[in-house]
């Protein structure tokens, strides 16, 4: 089974003591790790993957928990740096009622965004079969050159490539850069993640079906299109697709649970050991399954990382979700 290499942020999340309140008002947070691409390598991990992450971290206290999170995972954090000209990036979060989260980000002298394009080497995919990246770490910063180095790096060794644009507005200063920059990086993608919150701004169209021919260009070979408690569905480029039905849980916090959703997907993808376009129905189906079923129970626990699942625990929940 081959590694899953995943590049971009690894940060802090502060998770408040408490739903149901305003960020302003939150008296005491929690620490946790997080970012979207170290949780997707989280969640292969913790289901008995391979997974590494690519990022760079301040020389600082709250980089050296990061590092040692990851490693408590099995994540390889060989390749991680570190800065002494950036700073490790922090998140504090707002928890509603529902679990749902509202972000304010510290991240403006971020570490992460100074890895330069030079500092990427051929190197660092061996062994790996799938490459993640989200769009937090696209800002015009080197960070972004860094990503576009390793994508041509991973298609000329014939990985497969998965993108989930993972929208954070608070990031970005032109909204209309971040739609721009999402389509000029998505064609380079076999896969394609994105939820039914992000379909109309990066489509322009109210429904998936509409948006497909706009989504199935380049590279793409597979749309994987998530709706929360109502499911998710897989649309294929050879015509078909796959739907699964959502799990109705109490949500404790939804932070991860699409990092979640993906990871899972992915870690199916490896065990298999194909190229997502010749996987059939049946395949897509369950790792369709696969993933909503892990992601649903990320929400039942506080925290990105910390609520990933080992198989015993997600085979747990499924026998009480029967």
């Amino acid at each position: 089974m081959k590694k899953l290499c995943a590049i971009g942020e690894a940060l802090i999340d502060f998770i408040p003591s408490q739903k149901g309140v305003c960020l302003k008002d939150v008296v005491s947070f929690q620490r946790t790790a997080g970012g979207a691409p170290a949780n997707v390598a989280a969640a292969v991990a913790r289901l008995g993957g391979s997974s590494k992450v690519i990022t760079q971290l301040g020389k600082d206290a709250f980089g050296d928990f990061l590092v040692a999170t990851m490693q408590s995972y099995g994540i390889d954090t060989s390749d991680i740096q570190r800065s002494e000209e950036g700073d490790t990036a922090l998140a504090f979060v707002s928890l509603a009622e529902d679990g749902n989260r509202d972000f304010q980000f510290y991240r403006k002298t971020s570490a992460d965004l100074l890895l330069e394009p030079a500092q990427i080497q051929e190197s660092m995919l061996d062994d790996c079969g799938i490459l993640h990246f989200c769009s937090v770490d696209l800002v015009e910063s080197p960070m972004r050159y860094a990503h576009k180095k390793l994508i041509e790096l991973a298609l000329a060794k014939q990985l497969t490539v998965s993108f989930d644009p993972n929208l954070r507005f608070p990031l970005w200063k032109d909204k209309e850069k971040l739609r721009q920059t999402v389509l000029e990086f998505l064609p380079y993608a076999h896969i394609l993640k994105l939820s039914d919150e992000e379909l109309e701004f990066i489509s322009g169209k109210q429904t998936i079906k509409a948006a497909l021919p706009d989504l199935f260009v380049g590279n793409v070979s597979c749309v994987i299109y998530t709706m929360g408690k109502n499911g998710a569905r897989a649309y294929h480029k050879s015509g078909f697709w796959v739907e699964t039905a959502g799990y109705f849980v109490d949500a404790k916090d939804t932070t991860g649970a699409g990092d979640a959703f993906i990871g899972a997907f992915l870690y199916k993808l490896l065990m298999l050991g194909k190229d997502i376009s010749i996987c059939t129905e049946e395949e897509t189906l369950e790792m369709l399954r696969f993933a909503n079923a892990y992601g649903a129970h990320t929400t039942t626990k506080q925290g990105a990382m910390s609520a990933m699942a080992s198989r015993s625990e997600l085979e747990q929940f499924l026998n009480q979700m029967k």
